[in-house]
C-alpha cells in the first residue's frame, strides 16, 4: 500500500470519537497492509458501523451482532493491546 493509500485509508477508519481514533488508526498504520484480503474486507465492514456500537464493542460491554464482525474487533484489540497505550 503506498503512503497516499494508506493516508486515505486512516482518514477513512476517523471517527467522532478519539478513543476509537486511538484504537482504528495505529491498526491502519501497523496492521492493515499486511492482512489478507477477507480481513481488510471485513475492517471495511465495520467502518460502517455507529460509533457507539464500536465503542461498546471496543470496551467489550458487547459484542458485534453480526458474528462476522467479531473476528475483526477482537484482532484489532488483540494488536491494541499487544502495541500498548499511544504516546
Amino acid at each position: 500500500m503506498d503512503e497516499l493509500a494508506k493516508s486515505r485509508m486512516i482518514w477513512r477508519s476517523r471517527r467522532g470519537m478519539l478513543e476509537l481514533d486511538l484504537m482504528l488508526a495505529p491498526f491502519v498504520e501497523n496492521e492493515y497492509e499486511d492482512l489478507p484480503t477477507e480481513t481488510k474486507q471485513l475492517y471495511l465492514e465495520l467502518l460502517k458501523e455507529e460509533d457507539q456500537d464500536l465503542f461498546r464493542w471496543f470496551l467489550q460491554a458487547e459484542t458485534p451482532p453480526q458474528p462476522h464482525l467479531v473476528e475483526i474487533v477482537n484482532l484489532i484489540l488483540e494488536r491494541h493491546a499487544q502495541r500498548g497505550p499511544a504516546t
